[in-house]
């Protein structure tokens, strides 16, 4: 039951629709390419930012005796930067997430997209999306992603990052890690989570969810969520903000009445052009508001 409520909340729907195209857009290296379970790519609406004026690239953390690729993108000969971390959906950092991290780098941020999945496997070559949940997401401990979060900050420290300008973003499954990783690192400034679970049953790799760490959560965070998202009701949206009135993080959700999930995936037919830019903006004025600029 677990597994098929997080495959709903990751996709969408309601239905094990996850037969797909492998032969296209395999994933080549990180930051490059798609995974094969989000084939075929809608290329006619793909977003792709180009690299003037920014140094990008992919680095290796060690963390723990395992080696994390990590994209990270920032203006070019700048240094005491701002710092984003980008957290992936399932997919892992393939084209769009680093797209998002050169937009990031853009508007003058270090950011940073760690390979958070690289020990369970290689989310690439999955070749459907529930085969991916059940052979490596799921397999995938909330305690691993701290410390992997907290080496990507460590090394923004060292490469030109200003941690005390510390935000998070992140994309379904990396939007519930937005609230929980802003509510264990207490240097996070803000976070803006974008159509993350919010509830789940607690287990050993996933003891808590982001409505456990609501009412005692200090950093504002921002959800962007859509009310046609058939894998997080909006009901979820409810039971979470009744959770974060009994705290003072001022944390604050937009809930797009046209949207379902993944949304701002521009690569895929779930894109609203529209709720993507408002949220866009939303998400530069949230972290500008809180800090993180």
């Amino acid at each position: 039951m677990q597994l098929r409520e997080d495959f709903n909340s990751l996709v969408g729907s309601t239905e094990d629709s996850t037969a797909v195209n492998r032969r296209s857009f395999m994933q080549t290296a990180v930051g490059v390419g798609f995974a094969a379970a989000v084939a075929p790519v809608c290329a006619q609406t793909m977003i792709k930012t180009d690299r003037a004026g920014l140094t990008d690239g992919v680095a290796k953390l060690t963390v723990a005796g395992a080696e994390v690729p990590l994209y990270f993108a920032k203006p070019e000969g700048k240094s005491n930067l701002p710092v984003i971390l980008v957290i992936s959906e399932i997919f892992g950092v393939h084209e769009h997430i680093a797209d998002v991290a050169r937009r990031f780098a853009k508007q003058g941020y270090l950011a940073l997209a760690p390979e958070l999945f690289v020990r369970q496997g290689d989310a690439k070559n999955a070749a459907s999306v529930a085969e991916l949940m059940k052979e490596i997401i799921s397999k995938v401990p909330d305690a691993q992603v701290m410390g992997d979060l907290d080496a990507a900050v460590a090394w923004a420290a060292n490469n030109g990052g200003d941690t005390k300008r510390l935000g998070i973003t992140g994309f379904c499954w990396g939007g519930r890690i937005t609230w929980m990783y802003s509510a264990y690192n207490p240097s996070v400034k803000a976070g803006v989570a974008w159509y993350g679970r919010l509830l789940g049953e607690s287990t050993a790799l996933t003891p808590k969810h982001p409505i456990d760490i609501a009412a005692n959560l200090k950093t504002p965070v921002l959800g962007l969520y859509g009310a046609k998202d058939q894998g997080i009701p909006v009901e979820s949206v409810f039971k979470m903000e009744v959770e974060l009135k009994k705290g003072n993080s001022k944390s604050e959700f937009k809930v797009y009445e046209n949207s379902g999930h993944a949304f701002n995936a521009d690569y895929r037919p779930s894109y609203n052009e529209a709720d993507a830019k408002d949220g866009w903006g939303r998400a530069l004025a949230w972290f500008k508001a809180n800090g993180v600029v």
